[in-house]
């Protein structure tokens, strides 16, 4: 569109609003700053219902539900952090792109992209014809993305997430029959510090980015070797993906060291 027909549309549309209709500003402007003002007074006496019916006790309900379920323990290993519901679908999305060179992807990459696209559609799509049968790319385009953000969302809040797994258990699930009291401590400590939030072992875990490790005892690797490889996996791989535990003392090194080179039984 040239610049002439431009001024000439933009004419015809003021003449259009002294004629028949009124102007954006500041009729238009007044009723969004009203409904505006509405929704946040709605959201405030929904937020004050909550606050003053609901108790200080843990679990005391009110209204819409209770202040909180339980006292944070700043010294849990087992807590498994998930977002607010609205965000299920970026949540899931990283769980997607779960490998260190494509997190940025999940992260930043695409919801940067949808948004330029976003603001820039007004700039991109100037027509007139706002009917809705003569905009099918638009149509689709905008079914496909809250159909996508849906599954997301979907996936997202119905994933299972690895938790802390006792050591016990979680040499069980590998069948693994020991009474050796370090193997059982390093399994303790494998499953409470988040390594199967990267690894499977047995039956628990996840399917990566880590690979799975029920079987690594077959490689015949020694105890200092695991310790090594725990404590900084780049000093014998370099480009190892693992992240170190230099804070770990000697004795906490051997107790996983010991338990990755305890075998399955049969």
């Amino acid at each position: 569109m040239s610049s002439k027909e431009q001024r000439e549309q933009f004419k015809r549309y003021k003449e259009d609003v002294d004629k028949r209709g009124k102007p954006f500003f500041p009729y238009a402007m007044f009723h969004d700053t009203v409904m505006s003002l509405v929704v946040v007074c709605v959201i405030i006496g929904l937020a004050c219902v909550w606050y003053f019916t609901s108790g200080e006790e843990a679990g005391k309900a009110g209204w819409l539900g209770p202040r909180y379920s339980d006292e944070a323990d700043p010294g849990t290993t087992s807590f498994v952090p998930r977002p607010d519901w609205y965000f299920y679908f970026l949540f899931y999305l990283l769980r997607i792109f779960k490998w260190p060179d494509t997190v940025i992807l999940g992260t930043v990459g695409i919801p940067t992209l949808c948004i330029i696209l976003l603001l820039g559609l007004p700039f991109l799509d100037r027509r007139l014809d706002r009917r809705l049968s003569h905009r099918p790319v638009a149509i689709v385009a905008a079914l496909l993305v809250v159909a996508s953000m849906g599954v997301l969302t979907y996936k997202g809040g119905t994933v299972e997430e690895a938790s802390s797994t006792g050591g016990q258990a979680l040499l069980a699930g590998n069948n693994v029959t020991t009474k050796n009291p370090v193997v059982v401590a390093g399994a303790d400590l494998f499953g409470t510090v988040g390594c199967l939030n990267c690894h499977t072992y047995g039956s628990s875990g996840a399917p990566g980015p880590g690979p799975n490790i029920s079987h690594v005892a077959d490689l015949g690797r020694s105890v200092d070797y695991w310790k090594q490889w725990i404590k900084n996996s780049k000093s014998i791989k370099p480009g190892s993906q693992m992240p170190p535990f230099p804070t770990l003392t000697d004795e906490e090194l051997t107790a996983p060291g010991t338990f990755l080179n305890a075998k399955p039984s049969g």
